[in-house]
């Protein structure tokens, strides 16, 4: 038992040292007293399919954009609500909005990789911005992180949103995507290595150069057209090319509510897992470090706990059933492995914790912190014996990009 104690003990400390480490490498993007002289131009880029819920609000939130020049240009990608009719509406008020109209979904690509590979043709300005439609700005936001793809020396930054969480399964899961972020990603090597694997960012946003995004073909490359997951691949396309990349803390700048109920958390996740946690390789290596860390602890103390007081229970009643039949020894209660679990658990509970505080995520998911970790490697696996069985998962409507039935 002390043996697994201290594998827990050694799993849990190692992300609480790297979230150390980078949570004061994660920071706000801001804009220096030079930059903030310019007033730079901006092409915002919306893929939008089936968003009437939130994108009004995701538009209206662009246009009162401080010290930047924007233009809005959302894409209706096969919307069946009011999406384009609510865009309409708003570009008739307002000349800097623009609707566009997708073109049919070509073979081999996902739809939302395309939408944006077409939106950056239309783009009139050199800095462009990809934005997911349920994504709110900050007035302050597109100045501040133009001042950071400028001070960072990326061709590609991304912005990671305050998620705002509402359901249960939504703050169990979804503060996940910041904490693994910064418990798991050596930012150091991060901004000095082109490592492709290395890269990283958030799908909801993403900027970089006209100049740029063509050199390495954008969401047109070909690690990401077929991709559903673009928050991993972009950035690895253009690591790919010799173009670095980085991230940034969009906590006080923009705010999403990626997900509006528990299936739509469970199949967004899925959908991105084969090409994040559960790869065919990664899964496993995951699955050790996620249960090790942050499962085992629990389950090695309670093990300990309960151990500790059959052993108990044994020596004041004889004919207990531990006297009869006593474990083996690795399954013996052991002070030494309680408290190393113990100390396993408080480590695994600390940078998830302080996680909720500096990002303004849910409370109740970070107490709860060991179901969220379980619920995320479920989805993962999920996703996984998915793929193995030649059904991977969809969204919106539309298959896997590997499917044949997607197209048409």
């Amino acid at each position: 038992m002390i043996v697994l104690a201290v594998i827990a003990l050694l799993l849990a400390a190692f992300p609480l040292l790297m979230f150390v480490r980078n949570v004061k490498q994660f920071k706000r993007p801001t804009v220096s007293r030079e930059q903030s002289a310019s007033v730079p131009a901006v092409s915002v880029l919306i893929p939008a399919r089936n968003e009437e819920a939130g994108i009004a609000a995701c538009v209206r939130s662009i246009l009162v954009s401080t010290n930047v020049e924007v233009e809005v240009v959302v894409l209706d990608d096969s919307s069946t609500d009011r999406t384009a009719d609510i865009v309409r509406e708003l570009a008739a008020t307002d000349p800097r909005v623009r609707l566009e109209t997708a073109p049919p979904l070509p073979p081999g690509w996902c739809g939302k990789q395309h939408a944006c590979y077409t939106l950056s043709k239309l783009a009139k300005h050199e800095i462009i911005t990809f934005l997911d439609a349920d994504v709110r700005l900050e007035p302050q936001a597109m100045a501040n992180m133009v001042g950071f793809l400028h001070s960072s020396g990326a061709a590609l930054v991304s912005g990671f949103p305050r998620q705002e969480t509402v359901g249960l399964l939504e703050q169990l899961v979804i503060p996940l995507i910041h904490w693994l972020l910064v418990c798991y990603l050596p930012f150091d090597r991060m901004r000095k290595d082109l490592q492709p694997g290395l890269g990283a960012g958030c799908g909801q946003w993403f900027m970089t150069t006209k100049t740029a995004y063509e050199k390495v073909g954008g969401h047109g490359h070909p690690l990401v057209k077929g991709s559903l997951h673009d928050g991993i691949k972009l950035p690895r396309a253009y690591r790919t090319c010799g173009l670095m990349t980085d991230t940034c803390d969009a906590t006080a700048d923009a705010t999403c509510r990626m997900y509006r109920s528990a299936a739509q958390v469970w199949n967004g996740f899925a959908k991105n897992a084969r090409e994040g946690l559960g790869g065919p390789v990664t899964i496993w290596i995951w699955t050790i470090l996620l249960a090790g860390g942050h499962l085992l602890p629990w389950v090695v103390l309670a093990t300990n706990y309960l151990l500790a007081n059959l052993e108990h229970n044994s020596t004041a009643y004889p004919d207990a059933v531990l006297q009869k039949a006593p474990p083996p020894p690795w399954l013996q209660g052991d002070r030494v492995a309680l408290a190393l679990s113990a100390v396993a658990c408080v480590l695994s509970l600390v940078p998830r914790w302080v996680c909720a505080a500096k990002y303004r995520q849910s409370w109740l998911g970070a107490l709860l912190h060991p179901i969220g970790v379980m619920l995320m490697l479920a989805i993962q696996w999920y996703a996984t014996v998915r793929a193995w069985v030649g059904r991977p998962v969809g969204w919106k409507g539309r298959g896997h990009p590997s499917l044949p039935s997607v197209h048409g």
